[in-house]
């Protein structure tokens, strides 16, 4: 049981960086700074999860395609 957290831990400092990463991209990172991450507005949000999801799914064609070469 205990690798589980840790695999887990680690999957989500993974996407919490790549959130972070998101919002730097979507230039948010000083509204965050200024109001914390729940300062934000659902907009705001949605678009970094979206974004998020476009990355994710990027990476996955990404090692699919490199795991049928």
């Amino acid at each position: 049981m205990p690798q589980n957290k840790k695999t887990n831990s680690k999957s989500n400092e993974e996407l919490e960086k790549l959130k972070e990463e998101v919002a730097r991209e979507l230039h948010l990172d000083d509204d965050i700074k200024k109001r914390g991450w729940g300062g934000l507005t659902a907009r705001e949000t949605g678009k970094i999860g979206g974004h998020m999801v476009k990355k994710l799914i990027k990476l996955a064609k990404e090692q699919i395609e490199k795991k049928d070469d």
